[in-house]
């Protein structure tokens, strides 16, 4: 007659390894990816009883154009335009229409403070 041996208990498969890839895949994906950045828009506080002076400096931001006063011109001339009016510490009001994203407000307060114009104020 055969004589087999005594039967071996089963071995549970080890989960270290496993593990192990699920921590490296974190820590990759972790490094790899690029998180938002955020950043504050300097405005001017407004209702504080300050009295306005100066010409009027309205920019009214459209979905495709930006009007000085109601006047329809480019950002280039809009930016000349405002030097000759304005100084750099005046205020400058910008109002966006109903067409106009929040995206293409950034983009020209962005264009306005890197032209030298720090006080800016969001109107509705």
């Amino acid at each position: 007659m055969f004589s087999f041996a005594s039967p071996r208990r089963t071995r549970r498969p080890s989960l270290t390894p496993m593990i192990d890839v699920v921590f490296l895949l974190l820590v990759f994906f972790m490094l790899a990816s690029q998180f938002g950045r955020d950043s504050a828009l300097p405005m001017a506080a407004a209702g504080r009883g300050q009295a306005y002076s100066g010409p009027p400096r309205m920019v009214d931001v459209g979905a495709d154009n930006l009007r000085l006063n109601g006047v329809v011109m480019s950002a280039e001339a809009l930016v000349d335009l405002l030097r000759s009016m304005a100084g750099d510490d005046d205020m400058i009001i910008l109002r966006g229409d109903e067409d106009t994203t929040v995206q293409r407000l950034v983009d020209v307060s962005v264009v306005l403070q890197q032209s030298g114009f720090m006080r800016l104020a969001l109107v509705e």
